[in-house]
């Protein structure tokens, strides 16, 4: 599979990785989303081209007019925080939601054999699993971010199943790596580089299945592979146990100078206690992460230090 991709919410965090990942692969990666790139960046960035807005039939139209028939959409626009979703729940359903079945519409009606990869989350599941979690575990998700990313869901499967579009939902758990300017490990390293010591929310009991962000991008085009009028749902993470204590520690420890880690003993709103990932179907599909957590995390600390020195 090659020609052209579309990379929807390529600017953020996952998806600039996605965009240089299958550019790198050969496609003609096209973008949209909200965010600058500009003339110099565009070269480096793995994109072919960039429309600047809404996840709408006039950007995709663009799109299509300028570069022909669409091998593969991969949807990574929408909502990107529980936090955000808890202060701006209208926000926060207009990007995860309307924009979804904006997608989805205009594949149906301009390119109904294109296969779309819908991003989702680990939060869909919610705070009631203890041990892996697979695909068909129930789904109670704590905030409005993962009721969200479960509506999204439900459109993709009624589209799949009214319309026959080709469509696979990937839910990714918790994707860390350069460029992450946010959560754990970005919150972990600004305090450090502050004062040596990082004074983070909750028990740090909680546990997480990391995965780098170049592995999920790697996930992202064996899943891709796997659309059809299915639907077919899958976990992106590495099967790995990880208590955010020990994930923070690796920061201290990869950090030095003495830096420490203490945490408030509050659980956080949203926040389940276990998101660990069944990886049966991933590992079926041919998918094994390359980049090991310490590895991953040295990775990070070191972009960190570039970045805010």
């Amino acid at each position: 599979m090659n020609g052209t991709l579309i990379v929807t919410g390529a600017r953020g965090f996952i998806g600039r990785t996605v965009c240089r990942y299958f550019g790198s692969q050969g496609f003609i990666v096209c973008g949209v989303g909200h965010g600058d790139v500009p003339v110099g960046e565009l070269e480096g960035s793995g994109l072919a081209s960039w429309r600047q807005g809404e996840v709408d039939f006039s950007n995709l139209d663009s799109i299509f007019a300028a570069h022909g028939p669409v091998a593969g959409v991969v949807h990574l626009a929408g909502g990107a925080s529980v936090g955000v979703s808890l202060r701006a729940p209208l926000e926060d359903f207009n990007r995860t939601c309307q924009t979804s079945v904006q997608l989805l519409d205009w594949i149906r009606q301009r390119s109904p054999h294109t296969p779309v990869l819908f991003v989702s989350s680990a939060a869909v599941y919610g705070a009631t699993h203890n041990g892996a979690i697979r695909e068909d575990a129930p789904t109670l998700p704590e905030s409005p971010y993962g009721t969200h990313k479960l509506v999204m869901e439900s459109l993709c499967r009624s589209y799949a199943h009214n319309f026959g579009l080709r469509a696979v939902i990937l839910r990714l758990f918790s994707v860390y790596g350069e460029g992450l300017r946010k959560q754990l490990p970005w919150d972990t390293c600004s305090s450090l580089a502050r004062s040596g010591l990082a004074r983070l929310g909750g028990t740090g009991r909680e546990i997480r299945d990391w995965i780098h962000v170049a592995d999920a991008a790697e996930l992202i085009r064996l899943a891709l592979t796997q659309a059809s009028e299915r639907c077919p749902t899958m976990n992106g993470g590495t099967g790995q146990r990880t208590l955010v204590r020990e994930f923070a520690e690796e920061i201290a420890a990869l950090w030095g100078n003495g830096a420490r880690i203490e945490f408030s003993g509050e659980q956080r709103a949203g926040d389940p206690d276990s998101l660990l990932a069944d990886t049966q179907r991933s590992i079926g599909i041919g998918f094994e992460p390359k980049i090991d957590l310490r590895s991953g995390l040295r990775r990070y600390v070191d972009w960190f230090r570039r970045e805010k020195p």
